[in-house]
């Protein structure tokens, strides 16, 4: 008997893996089984090579949905011999050989991009890195839209910053390629310029885009939908084993 897939939600930049926490909860309600890792946010090629190595380790058939940011990591980490399929929560689709900053170069600028602070923070043995957070008088209406306000705030002063370096790294690998995917596109995205969700998407060919009037934190205001295409992931997945 195979063993049943596990669904692995990584979560993106300025959040940690409790952005997914409506969809974790209704997914282990529906029994399957789910892990939300941390990502460090140190860079593209190290965020991909720690959740590549947490599929790997896991026993049977890896679904790694990945958001925002998170997209472009489960694009990398999605070569893993396990991972069957992949699905993009207003996520980033990278090219082989593409950055986070060319791909979005392409489209207009999202709010986000003149309300980010940049920080430094230290490195062993080398020059301070560059973290890159969202200001947080602005990141209710910027990042986290639709939430409820308290909620918001708390989110705003708890963010996991994105290092500087994420941003002109190329993608080592296009999982997509190899493996099926899904997305969701959110149109009323305030954080990536939704048509840079549409791109990636189209270019990538993905088997079905369900397209949300929801914010960039679909996962919080639209969870039953968004768990609905997981599962619909994993349904078509069995079905082509």
């Amino acid at each position: 008997m195979s063993s049943p897939t596990t669904v692995v939600l990584v979560h993106g930049a300025f959040a940690d893996a409790a952005s997914w926490a409506p969809v974790t909860e209704r997914l282990l309600a529906q029994g399957y089984r789910v892990l939300a890792p941390p990502v460090f946010n140190r860079g593209l090629s190290e965020d991909a090579a720690y959740i590549k190595s947490f599929a790997e380790q896991i026993e049977g058939p890896v679904l790694l949905a990945g958001h925002s940011y998170g997209g472009a990591v489960i694009t990398v980490a999605g070569v893993a011999d396990n991972v069957t399929g992949l699905v993009y929560v207003s996520g980033y689709v990278l090219e082989e050989g593409e950055s986070l900053g060319e791909l979005q170069g392409g489209f207009p600028d999202s709010e986000l991009a003149a309300n980010l602070v940049y920080t430094k923070y230290p490195v062993a043995e080398g020059e301070p890195g560059t973290d890159v957070s969202v200001d947080i008088a602005a990141f209710p209406e910027v990042f986290a839209a639709g939430l409820d306000p308290v909620r918001a705030r708390v989110l705003a002063v708890s963010q996991r910053p994105l290092s500087a370096f994420a941003f002109g790294e190329p993608a080592s690998a296009a999982a997509w390629k190899t493996k099926p995917a899904w997305g969701i596109v959110s149109s009323a995205d305030r954080t990536i310029n939704p048509e840079v969700e549409r791109f990636g998407y189209k270019r990538a060919g993905l088997r079905s885009v369900v397209e949300l009037n929801a914010p960039h934190l679909v996962m919080q205001t639209h969870p039953d939908e968004v768990a609905a295409v997981i599962v619909s992931a994993i349904t078509e997945l069995a079905g082509d084993s």
